[in-house]
């Protein structure tokens, strides 16, 4: 071939080899997997660095979250910093953000380990919601990190940074749903709705998909049908055959595998001959492991570094740094600007969406981004609105995002249920109904008992919610308590011997509440209070005593601030509480002597002062977050005199109860009408959920009750000596409840040391008078 024809040939096939490779498009397909989805993120960050590129993007459930991010111009290095914060883990978990915690709507923590939520309709049929994550945090971070992409791509997914599909299930017509446009956190709440796991959510539609990989876990088919690329990447993250059985892990395993048994198999062939398949080597993870999250992201770095030899020789193409950064950048620039113009509100009736509006309050003629997010948390605080959706939707013809609240799953009923077995005879049963009915205000009937050989208690309580500007609420309550207080027998004896103390209070009060922020309450009560208490003067009675009582009747008034973040009701170890309240109390004592006595005639009196108490306790988590650290404080001052002996002074007097098991206990140098306390409590993660906790407190009473002659009640000249009280244990948290035993030290003659062991929420109604 003559010279000048064979440069010409080099020439034609030297362009078309180039024109090749620069139209070489690279489609990226992401399986779900659960938490193992995290090692998507390690190999984007390998991708990107090596400068290969990715035109398209297809995703199912935990591979549609990462596949969306960056579909929706975030970086690798952006996503990486988002999963690793640890505010991710309150995500997936559905713990409570502290920074999220508001108390207008929620009442006292009641010992119950399982609530049940049903709704009912106007036709009174019901449906159970079942008691899955918490998806509130997840439906709102998912809206919130999505919307602006969205909106910049008018809700085409074609025109996203870069061109995206995820995978949802239509479970009742057995069909895979490919998702194109719309709502892009939508899509992927769709794609991630594992069934038992994550609610499903109702579509503008009107149908409920579930998690996509249910029909097709590693959706390659759907990358060539939709997009056909050149050259396929696919990574697997889902379940995989071991080895050999994983005898050692199995129980480990069980629970995160099962979700995925449905799941399809990826196919290791499916990317085509010139594709790029990526197992990274998740062996040993679980599809719940979120707390492996660095560890998860490294295995995706070192399978796509594997594999990297392979995908440069096979992707000729490069993706330029700084053409990407310029191209990510004016995609960011067309989002709106996070300005809402209006809130509304889908599923309720005309009258009952104004009530839920009123939680997003606002300055001007918009809301902001802190409006939204705050006017959303307080709403979803009560789980009436627990299945609430957030949508967010860029409106052009108003200029702002419309902000949208799909409320149309509520919990009309709430069913309560809780239980303590304990190494001590306190053992208790709680049930609890809670109705709630929603109309200009929300309207709320609860009634709940306690039942038990050391505890039995009822309360029934009627609630009027009004959020106005500054919200507000009323609530009449009536509560009864009964304690008997019991010897035991030996370590873990429980043989009843006899009865010592029996107290029992019935109060029928009217409470008002209005909370300036939603975090915290002012609350207003007044009402009547009927005490009685049967006790003997001895420390040990015959089964022919009878008992003395002394019953207590009148009328008390309180204002009390309370705010409240801690992050469990028992064995907190986040967040912070205080409490500060004024009592005042005007009532009637009358004195009835028993056969421990050594009064003969019936005694009358009238009492009347007030009280102040103040307590506080927060917890602050170390570096590695094995540790925590907490303080505790109390304060009490109260004016109460003496009653007609040193017992029914006691009885009567404001007890300090710093540990679980305290308020099972009659300790008199526990019981004072003016005392200060200081503690330290120090909890350390041993595994998983078992976590060894130790409390130190000291407290100091002024002037205290002492025992005079005649079994009179007289007051010490000053101060008594400091009083020390120590415990140290473990806890394991079960979905019934803590499981715990602890070593306990009391500074008191009737109750040195104890080991005292329990699983369930030790909790009670205070005292009519507390």
């Amino acid at each position: 071939m003559p010279k000048p024809y064979a440069l010409l040939v080099s020439l034609v096939l030297l362009l078309s080899v180039c024109g090749a490779a620069s139209a070489q498009k690279v489609g990226l397909v992401l399986s779900g997997g659960g938490a193992k989805g995290l090692a998507h993120v390690g190999v984007l960050k390998v991708l990107e660095k090596n400068n290969i590129p990715i035109d398209y993007i297809i995703g199912t459930s935990m591979g549609s979250v990462v596949g969306a991010m960056y579909a929706a111009g975030y970086s690798p290095a952006e996503i990486e910093k988002i999963v690793v914060n640890p505010e991710f883990q309150n995500w997936v978990s559905g713990r409570q953000l502290e920074s999220k915690t508001f108390n207008y709507l929620n009442s006292d923590a009641s010992p119950s380990a399982l609530r049940v939520g049903v709704a009912i309709d106007s036709a009174l049929r019901t449906s159970i919601t079942p008691n899955l994550i918490n998806d509130v945090n997840l439906n709102f971070v998912l809206a919130k990190l999505l919307a602006p992409a969205g909106a910049a791509a008018d809700y085409n997914f074609d025109k996203l940074f870069v061109p995206f599909r995820c995978l949802a299930a239509e479970v009742f017509t057995r069909n895979q749903v490919v998702q194109r446009s719309g709502s892009l956190s939508d899509a992927v709440r769709n794609s991630m709705a594992v069934p038992l796991v994550f609610r499903p959510i109702r579509n503008p539609d009107g149908r409920y998909l579930f998690d996509g990989g249910i029909y097709n876990n590693f959706p390659t088919d759907v990358m060539k049908a939709e997009f056909k690329p050149d050259i396929i990447i696919g990574v697997n993250v889902g379940d995989v055959a071991y080895k050999k059985y994983p005898f050692q892990k199995d129980d480990q395993l069980l629970a995160g595998t099962l979700v995925f048994l449905g799941a399809s198999v990826a196919d290791t062939l499916a990317v085509g001959p010139n594709g790029v398949f990526i197992q990274p080597d998740l062996e040993g993870y679980g599809s719940t492991d979120f707390d492996k999250v660095r560890e998860l992201i490294d295995l995706g770095t070192k399978a796509a570094q594997a594999k990297l030899p392979t995908m440069l020789r096979r992707i000729e193409r490069r993706e330029d740094t700084v053409a990407l950064a310029s191209r990510r950048a004016a995609f960011h620039k067309e989002e709106p600007a996070p300005v809402f113009s209006r809130i509304t509100v889908q599923g309720l009736k005309p009258g009952q969406d104004t009530y839920v509006r009123r939680f997003f309050q606002r300055e001007g003629r918009t809301y902001t981004p802190d409006d939204i997010e705050e006017g959303y948390y307080r709403l979803a605080a009560d789980d009436f609105f627990r299945g609430v959706y957030p949508r967010i939707r860029y409106d052009k013809a108003q200029g702002g995002y419309t902000f949208s609240v799909d409320a149309s799953k509520n919990n009309n009923l709430s069913a309560e249920v809780g239980f303590v077995l304990a190494t001590r005879p306190v053992d208790n049963i709680y049930l609890g109904l809670e109705f709630r009915y929603l109309k200009k205000f929300l309207y709320t009937t609860a009634a709940n008992v306690s039942l038990g050989r050391f505890y039995n208690a009822g309360q029934g309580r009627f609630r009027i919610t009004i959020p106005e500007k500054l919200p507000f609420y009323i609530e009449p309550t009536i509560t009864y308590n009964n304690w008997s207080y019991q010897k035991t027998g030996g370590l873990l004896g429980r043989d009843i011997q006899n009865t010592l103390i029996q107290q029992s209070d019935l109060s029928a009060t009217l409470q008002g509440g209005i909370s300036p922020n939603y975090r915290s309450r002012v609350t207003l009560e007044a009402g009547y209070f009927g005490n009685q208490d049967n006790y003997a003067n001895n420390r040990t009675v015959s089964s022919s005593d009878t008992l003395d009582r002394t019953s207590f009747r009148g009328l008390t008034a309180a204002v009390r601030f309370t705010r409240n973040s801690l992050n469990r009701k028992q064995y907190p170890t986040g967040g912070r509480r205080a409490a500060i309240g004024i009592r005042a109390v005007q009532g009637t004592e009358k004195y009835t002597p028993g056969s421990t006595s050594v009064f003969d005639n019936n005694y009358s009196d009238s009492h009347q002062w007030l009280q102040f108490s103040a307590t506080t306790e927060q917890y602050f988590a170390a570096i590695n977050k094995k540790n925590v650290w907490g303080y505790f404080g109390e304060i009490m001052i109260s004016g109460q005199g003496r009653f007609a002996n040193y017992r029914s002074s006691l009885t009567t007097a404001p007890v300090f109860a710093p540990l679980v098991d305290s308020r099972t206990l009659f300790l008199d140098n526990y019981r004072a009408t003016r005392y200060a306390a200081a503690g330290l409590r120090f909890s350390r993660t041993v595994l998983g959920s078992l976590e060894w906790r130790s409390e130190g407190f000291v407290h100091l009473a002024y002037r205290p009750f002492v025992e005079g002659a005649n079994q009179q009640a007289v007051r010490r000249g000053s101060f008594d000596r400091p009083r020390l009280t120590a415990s140290t244990g473990l806890v394991y948290f079960t979905r019934l409840g803590p499981l715990a035993v602890h070593l306990i030290h009391y500074d008191d003659s009737a109750k040195r040391w104890g080991v005292f062991g329990h699983i369930g929420f030790l909790l009670f109604h205070n005292r009519s008078l507390e």
